[in-house]
Parts: C-alpha cells; structure tokens; sequence
C-alpha cells in the first residue's frame, strides 16, 4: 500500500468527525458491566477501554469527536468529563457526549449502530465534516486513522470497512467479508454459522472490526435508507453493508502493523477470559501492547496518588510483586504479588498472597488471603484469610463467578457488601 502525503492525511483528518459508539452492556463480561458500560471497564492498570479509540483519533489528528453513549453510562460520562476536556473548543476541538435523547421519535434508547448514528444526524451535519469514522468503543488496539482515511480517499470509496485476519473458529463472533483481489468488498455476513475463508486459506477469515470510514452524503442517505425500512434491525454489520456492497463501492481496509506488515494488536476484551488474558499480557517482558510507547501514547484521567509502596522486609512478611505491574496509591504490606495487574489504591496486607490475578482499583485484600487465577471488582473488601481461585467449586457455592477457563469473578454484591455504584 503507498504512502501517503503527511500533508494530505493531516488534511483529511482534520475534515473528519468521529463517532465512537460507546452504549454496549457487553453482557459477556457477566458482573463486570453490572453498573458500568463495557467501554467503561477498567483496563491495563490505569485506564478505560474507552481510552483507546480516544486515544488513537488525538494520535491520528481527529480532534472532533462524538462519544454516544446508552447503558449505565455515569461512570463513563465521569471519566470522559474528568479525563478528556482539555480540546480546545476555540480551534474546533471537542469530545462531546451524545446520549440517547429522543432527538428523532418517541424512543428511549438507540435501537442499533445504525439507528445510534442515524439519530444524531442533525448534529452531525451541523459539524458539516467531509467524512464520518464510526468507530466501536470497545476494543483494545493502537491504529492510526489517518492512514485508513486516506487509502478510503485514494480508493474512490463511498464506504471503507476496516478488518483483520481471524482464526475460521473466532470468525463466528464477527462480520466476515469476502473480497476481490482489489479489495473491494464482495459479500457480507454478520456472525456467520460457515464463515468464508480468504482464498488461499482453510483457516483463516476476514473480519470487520467495527471501524467504518464515510462519505458524508453517502451516510445520509444510507441511514435514511435503513430507517425508512420496517424489517431492518438498523444495525452497520446487518443491514446497511449487506445492502449496498452490490451497487456501491465498499473498500476493505485491513489492518497491519505498519513496520513489520503482520497483524496488528487487536482485541476484543468481551469475555472474562479474554478481559483477564488481555490484561496479563501486559506483564510480559516484551508484551504485544507497549503502553510505554511515547509516540503514541494512551491518554487517560489521571487522578493525582502518591507512588506504589512496599513495606516489610523479613522473610516471612515481604513486601513484594514480581513479574506484576503496580500502580500508584497502592500499597503491598508485607505481602506477596506474583504474575499480577494492580490498578490504583489497591492494599494487599500481610501474608497475603496474590498471584495470576487482576485487581481493580480501590481493593482491599486483607491478611493471610489467596487469591489465584481471579478478577476482582472495584471496591471489593476481602476479609482476613479469604480464599479465591483455590477451589473452583468453593467459589461457586461462595456465589462467585467461574468463567470456562477457571478464571474466579468477585464483585462487592458477591461478597453482601454495599459498594459504590460509579464504577
């Protein structure tokens, strides 16, 4: 793929508006989207899922974006407030919130992606961008827009859809394309039962990640299109690409790495067992997401904490973590943390042992606890000699979720304890 002109991207970004669909429940995250929308799931030590594709529309050059927002959303609406007011409205910068508000008829909520975009339109055309990315607000990665922008532009696209190579077996939980050898887009199909393998392959399938770039008068009247259809669920992977992929020109844009040119970082932390793998690659040596990366960082709130502590030093009450990442206010009293994510102000006390697990911000592990293999929900209080992950079955009886792959989920209601619903 040719490079494009810097200059030339730098234009195109700046005639673009951003919309981050951000009012999943993500139902398959059980307990953890009990009181907060999924984009607004605690992630990496220190930030939000929603970080992410804000992060990478500033690092890209889009500097107007729109954040819709629908279930339970106050923790999230918090952070954005909080964490991402510092655009400056006098040169056309904004993160603004657009809730479900009624703006077209009579109904509560955003009926699908299309539907959520689609009754929006009148601020959106009072924005009057050249083009519209519609992203999902769900998904950990780091890519540059521009550079899908202009291969949109450049390809004489009414419509782009970014994708990525997934395993056939994975392939079911996506929309998968099939594509001609100029990439422009061919078939469509929306969590398919025998998804189409690329050609050439067995094994391997093309799938939409959730990221769309339009031409502004093409999403229009598409939008108009679908909501004048009574049998569309008004929803992009559905109804809109299935419907004009025939007649109009839908261009497949697949997401590299731009050195190496392999498959770049992506995923999708929809299930526990993908949350807490996810978050415990991080820990590695060389981990496949570098947030220490300064060329292109992860913004986020930070809120002001004094550094992580570590306390005692006798040989059977150290205040230790190896192999772990520790974040600020933390402290670990005489304690012991191995192959572990700690987000902020978390208290691991003596003889406590915490290993293979991710701790949310604001826990307390009281003494002599075990925690293995576990996920614990923000504001959790385990009580002295508390045992999580030990015993899957003890768990279950705890009432305490155990995920497929034996991954122990504690939340505040789990333990009979009144906690803090902003989450």
């Amino acid at each position: 793929m040719p490079q494009s002109n810097p200059r030339f991207i730098s234009r195109l970004t700046r005639n673009t508006l951003a919309l981050i669909l951000a009012g999943g429940r993500g139902s398959r995250l059980k307990h953890l989207t009990a009181w907060r929308s999924k984009p607004a799931v605690p992630f990496g030590g220190k930030f939000r899922i929603i970080d992410f594709p804000l992060s990478n529309c500033l690092n890209s050059g889009i500097r107007r974006i729109g954040v819709l927002t629908q279930y339970k959303a106050h923790s999230l609406i918090l952070h954005i407030q909080k964490g991402w007011g510092f655009l400056r409205g006098e040169f056309g910068e904004f993160v603004e919130l657009w809730p479900a508000q009624q703006r077209v008829a009579e109904t509560a909520w955003y009926a699908g992606t299309a539907d959520a975009v689609f009754q929006n339109l009148d601020i959106i055309r009072a924005h009057n961008p050249e083009y519209i990315l519609v992203l999902a607000g769900d998904h950990i990665y780091k890519m540059d827009y521009g550079a899908m922008i202009a291969y949109h532009v450049e390809s004489g696209a009414d419509m782009t859809v970014g994708c990525l190579e997934v395993e056939a077996e994975r392939a079911r939980d996506f929309g998968v394309m099939s594509v001609d050898a100029d990439q422009r887009v061919t078939n469509f199909a929306e969590k398919p039962d025998n998804p189409e393998p690329i050609p050439g392959t067995t094994d391997r399938c093309l799938a939409s990640m959730g990221i769309y770039v339009f031409n502004r008068g093409f999403l229009f009247e598409q939008l108009f299109k679908d909501a004048d259809t009574p049998s569309s669920s008004h929803d992009f992977g559905k109804d809109v690409i299935p419907n004009v992929i025939r007649m109009y020109r839908v261009m497949a844009y697949t997401f590299r790495d731009p050195r190496s040119g392999d498959q770049a970082y992506w995923r999708d932390v929809g299930t526990l067992d993908a949350f807490w793998e996810a978050n415990l690659e991080l820990i590695g040596i060389t981990p496949p997401l570098n947030l220490y990366d300064k060329n292109w960082p992860i913004w986020t709130y930070q809120e002001q904490l004094p550094p992580a502590k570590f306390v005692f030093d006798d040989d059977d009450r150290r205040g230790m973590a190896v192999d772990s990442m520790v974040s600020g206010g933390c402290i670990i009293s005489g304690a012991v943390v191995r192959h572990s994510l700690l987000f902020s102000n978390v208290r691991v006390n003596s003889y406590a042992s915490v290993e293979d697990s991710v701790i949310l911000p604001d826990v307390s592990i009281g003494r002599n606890c075990v925690i293995r293999n576990a996920v614990v929900d923000r504001f959790c209080q385990l009580e002295e000699g508390t045992q999580i992950g030990v015993n899957p079955e003890a768990d279950r009886r705890a009432g305490f979720y155990v995920s497929e792959q034996g991954i122990t989920l504690v939340t505040p209601e789990m333990l009979g304890q009144d906690a803090n619903h902003v989450r």
